[in-house]
């Protein structure tokens, strides 16, 4: 198997990133959110003109987007950007399950957000696999939860390390 290469997401990416955010929902949320979300017609062509807006208009030219390639095709996501506090904001990291034990994961979360930069996110809980992930680089759950397209979730947070 061929080796994984991260790289800043450009415009040209956008439906192999709209494929990758699909399938990653239907591989990981099925059961924890409605099918009638993950099952929509719509949900491809809904992502792709997501990913369009969000790598080429200029309101969200300081998100921080990185794609993770394996022989050119797309197999995961990140997209960070500004938060309502001092931290960054993990918006969101998927990654193709076939992708999984890659370290695609960390390459992605390295490539939006410095390591030693203050975060949050937010994660669906259940989520074990990524809520370990998640831990595994320094953020704990915060107390702060909500539901979104009736999935519930958490938020993670991390300080900033000190050098």
């Amino acid at each position: 198997m061929s080796e994984i290469r991260v790289r800043r997401a450009a415009p040209a990416d956008a439906a192999g990133m709209a494929s990758v955010h699909v399938a990653s929902w239907r591989e990981t949320y099925r059961g924890l959110m409605p099918d009638a979300v993950l099952d929509d017609p719509s949900f491809l062509t809904r992502r792709e003109r997501f990913w369009e807006a969000a790598l080429t208009d200029p309101r969200y030219r300081t998100n921080r987007v990185a794609v993770a390639e394996r022989d050119h095709e797309v197999v995961g996501i990140a997209m960070s950007g500004a938060a309502s506090g001092p931290e960054a904001q993990l918006h969101l990291i998927y990654l193709l399950r076939r992708a999984h034990g890659s370290g695609a994961g960390q390459a992605l979360l390295d490539a939006v957000i410095d390591p030693t930069e203050a975060a949050s996110l937010w994660v669906a809980d259940p989520n074990p696999r990524a809520q370990a992930f998640y831990r595994r680089n320094r953020f704990r759950p915060d107390g702060e939860a909500k539901e979104e397209d009736g999935v519930h979730e958490i938020r993670m947070s991390r300080p900033a390390l000190r050098r």
